[in-house]
């Protein structure tokens, strides 16, 4: 694992002690994962990398699911991969998911040891707490393969449910430094308007949250 220099301050101190229960947490309010890894489809041999990959929750299904497909994670907080590191050991994958502490501004697959860049990249309720979360997409473009998969699952502009709700829901995320990002979509939009890739994208559980896939051109 990569030293802790580039770690983000504030992230760490967010996660030094909440990284212990975020995944019994978190399982109750952040929708759509388990359906996008599901989706992903990771052919033999194709690189996956998770940005913000948090306790390698995701990453750690993602390896059991298609085995023959090859991991790697980063996160900006040296706390949580702490935790992420105990997680990927017991489930008996130390030297299949390799863990950066890394910022989304400036990971590389060479970082990693490798000679290409990534066939996919996930961001799984990432953009949301990342203030320049357009830089980060604009890097990680940089980082796939031509032809690679960006693929997005996050808080959606919850249009479906009721006023009230959103309200609640945007207050408590507050307090973890989480901003709803409806102008993510019209991004992924004006990337694909300029022949730069195509977009899916589809609504889950009343626009909650999203699932966005987003294919380079080639």
């Amino acid at each position: 694992m990569a030293t802790a220099k580039d770690a983000h301050p504030a992230m760490d101190r967010m996660y030094r002690w909440t990284r212990h229960v975020y995944d019994a947490s978190r399982k109750y309010y952040l929708l759509g994962r388990d359906a996008l890894i599901g989706e992903l489809n990771v052919r033999p041999g194709e690189t996956v990398c998770e940005a913000g990959c948090g306790t390698a929750r995701n990453l750690i299904l993602m390896a059991q699911r298609y085995p023959e497909g090859r991991f790697f994670g980063f996160d900006a907080s040296a706390e949580m991969l702490k935790t992420a590191s105990g997680s990927v050991e017991k489930a008996g994958l130390k030297d299949k998911v390799p863990l950066l502490v890394a910022l989304a501004q400036d990971f590389s697959a060479a970082k990693f040891g490798l000679d290409a860049k990534f066939d996919r990249i996930v961001f799984s309720y990432a953009l949301s707490i990342m203030d320049d979360w357009q830089a980060a997409v604009d890097h990680a473009l940089t980082e796939l393969k031509p032809g690679g998969t960006l693929h997005v699952v996050d808080f959606g502009d919850q249009k479906g449910l009721p006023g009230w709700f959103k309200w609640l829901l945007g207050a408590w995320l507050k307090q973890f430094h989480v901003r709803f990002r409806p102008e993510v979509k019209a991004y992924f939009e004006s990337l694909a308007a300029a022949g730069k890739g195509t977009i899916a994208y589809r609504d889950v559980s009343r626009g909650y949250a999203y699932i966005l896939n987003f294919k380079l051109a080639g």
